[in-house]
């Protein structure tokens, strides 16, 4: 019996996938973010970053899907403004929505040309600005002493999780 429910939701599991756009989920566009992050950075200041502890890389992993799913929902936010814009051709060239985003004779998935370009833009600008923060705070780590920076940043073990954050921020 217990395999036969087993099948019964694996089977109901196939079904969303089978309909799924052929973009990455959110989790594996997060995934490849994380390698990035942790390659760039180094594995130091990565597990500083994320919590410090042998899971940072699922933590990364974690965070950053619920970033990249808001990401795609501010996207098609975006997108959804402009297709309605009854004046983006004057600011396009001349070309409708469709003709701008669209893609093959037809002008075919237009909207899921402009919410996937947003949403790549937006990801990669995040990516950059935490790389460079994480590099940044690694050097005034190590200009400081780590007492030092530790105080500065809340006296606490995620002081390097707080410094990428303020310069994050700030740089966006």
């Amino acid at each position: 019996m217990p395999r036969i429910a087993l099948l019964v939701v694996l089977a109901f599991a196939a079904v969303p996938a089978a309909f799924a756009d052929n973009g990455p989920s959110p989790s594996a566009r997060a995934s490849a973010l994380c390698k990035q992050q942790r390659v760039a950075m180094g594995t130091t200041a990565f597990k500083s970053l994320y919590g410090g502890s042998a899971n940072a890389y699922g933590r990364c992993v974690s965070k950053l899907t619920e970033t990249v799913k808001g990401e795609n929902a501010n996207a098609a936010k975006q997108c959804a403004a402009e297709r309605a814009d009854t004046s983006f051709a004057d600011s396009h060239d001349g070309k409708t929505f469709v003709q701008f985003y669209g893609s093959g004779p037809h002008g075919k998935n237009a909207f899921g040309k402009c919410v996937s370009t947003k949403t790549q833009t937006q990801q990669e600008d995040l990516q950059q600005s935490t790389i460079a923060a994480a590099k940044a705070c690694k050097a005034e780590r190590t200009q400081m002493g780590a007492t030092a920076f530790t105080k500065k940043y809340g006296g606490r073990a995620n002081a390097f999780g707080k410094c990428v954050s303020k310069l994050t921020k700030a740089g966006r």
